[in-house]
């Protein structure tokens, strides 16, 4: 089954896209997390992509669907690096998120993507969904991590959910305070889990 995208009662298979509409999708991915998403409109993303706006019309239903597609492209190219991470970790394997986070600090220009579009969308909004989703997923990862490589922890959903603070609370400001805040953040996270 292909990775699907709900918009309104469309469903988007991210595998099956046309040529002309991973070109769309490749470029509005560029223009929403480089310039933020409501000021980039349709004229620009298929002035830049070279598609026409039927065809992205076609394959998304409107800007809507394109955002949402935006993301859960973003997510499920983020997501087999975060497990390949977890994969070649030592326990406990729930640091693994603050190294991919650490690496991902390397070359984003502005932050967490999800956070940003979670910063302009309104609730309702069809994208909303895959934010959350997304940031669902990372928390409840962590507290399979805890559960699986510390079983003696009394409530790993607990634990999972200050190490997601910390990560998240570390990624979202190291611009600000310097790369060096997702190492502390990770030696925060090793003093919980090693308790």
């Amino acid at each position: 089954m292909g990775r699907e995208v709900g918009v309104d009662d469309q469903r988007i298979d991210l595998d099956d896209l046309t040529p002309g509409a991973r070109k769309i999708l490749e470029v509005a991915s560029e223009l929403f997390y480089e310039q933020g998403i409501h000021p980039v409109g349709v004229d620009t993303i298929a002035a830049e992509s070279k598609v026409t706006k039927p065809i992205l019309y076609k394959n998304f239903g409107n800007k809507d669907g394109l955002v949402a597609a935006y993301l859960r492209h973003r997510h499920d190219t983020w997501w087999p690096v975060l497990e390949a991470a977890i994969a070649a970790a030592e326990k406990p394997r729930a640091l693994a998120f603050f190294d991919v986070y650490a690496e991902d600090a390397k070359t984003i220009t502005r932050g967490c993507a999800y956070l940003n579009a979670a910063a302009e969308l309104a609730e309702e909004h069809p994208a909303y969904s895959v934010i959350r989703r997304h940031k669902h997923l990372v928390r409840t990862r962590l507290a399979e991590l805890i559960a699986e490589d510390l079983p003696d922890t009394p409530d790993p959903g607990s634990l999972a959910d200050h190490l997601f603070l910390l990560l998240e609370g570390a990624f979202a400001h190291h611009r600000i305070y310097g790369a060096g805040l997702l190492a502390e953040g990770r030696e925060i996270a090793e003093g919980l889990l090693r308790r």
